[in-house]
């Protein structure tokens, strides 16, 4: 194509973005229906999959629940995947452990990769379906002390966005994709979090954000969405003001500092 016709379709898709994102300020977002739908949610016996798993009884989704106790061969075809099991260790990089720097990434990538491979034939087949990746803001931003933990949901963000391109270029507009990524949850996981961001997210809005994200097709959900512009500015500020700014959100948990590991 001609460079300025090129400049031209990508400026008007620019101004049809914004005015479609304002329209969007003052029209209620379409929700769709999940009822009858089978939903594979990992990691479900706790947290923010156990309370997933309610919000789509509610809605009257077929449940297939996996936690690391609880397996089934035989479970038709799965339209509605959420990839939600995750682990994590607090300790900076030399007092990890090799088997948990490994333990991260098998749940918290690896996993989700295999069970996506498993379930996404059928969804293609059909040009039906969605999958939910629970990754976290930490696939965003770095914590100092979460080395192995922010390597493993950055490759989660990245996986999301490369499949959701993926699934674009071949044409499978009918399979949604949605990524998760809220700040630190009260679930135990995490020993005694605080930040001057704000208060410590509850397991029940985090997951009214993620139900509503799913049923809107939202393809990226911050919780807290101001996270947004987080990024805005990561991108805008010199690399000097970041650091201070790091240093005023005042991120704090347990960890093991200082211990080298001896494996």
């Amino acid at each position: 194509m001609n460079p300025l016709l090129d400049f031209l379709l990508v400026l008007a898709t620019l101004i049809y973005s914004y005015l479609e994102a304002f329209v969007k300020l003052f029209v209620p977002a379409k929700r769709k229906s999940v009822a009858g739908e089978l939903v594979l949610i990992t990691g479900a016996g706790h947290g923010v999959g156990r309370a997933t798993a309610f919000e789509f009884a509610k809605r009257q989704s077929r449940l297939v629940l996996w936690d690391i106790n609880k397996v089934k061969k035989e479970i038709g075809d799965v339209s509605i995947l959420v990839n939600n099991a995750g682990v994590i260790t607090t300790a900076d990089l030399l007092s990890t452990q090799d088997h948990q720097i490994e333990r991260m990434f098998e749940v918290n990538i690896l996993a989700h990769m295999w069970t996506t491979r498993a379930f996404l034939p059928t969804m293609m087949n059909n040009n039906h379906g969605h999958i939910v990746t629970v990754a976290s803001a930490a696939g965003h931003f770095v914590t100092s002390f979460m080395v192995a933990y922010c390597s493993s949901k950055f490759a989660a963000v990245g996986f999301h966005k490369a499949l959701t391109e993926e699934l674009s270029t071949l044409g499978k507009d009918g399979i949604k994709t949605s990524c998760l990524c809220p700040v630190f949850i009260n679930t135990g996981f995490v020993k005694n979090p605080s930040t001057r961001l704000g208060k410590i997210l509850e397991v029940d809005e985090v997951v009214e954000a993620l139900m509503e994200g799913i049923l809107t097709n939202q393809k990226m959900i911050f919780v807290p969405s101001f996270q947004r512009v987080g990024l805005l500015l990561e991108r805008l500020f010199p690399e000097r003001t970041l650091a201070v700014l790091n240093k005023l959100t005042n991120v704090k948990f347990d960890a093991v500092i200082g211990q080298r590991s001896t494996q």
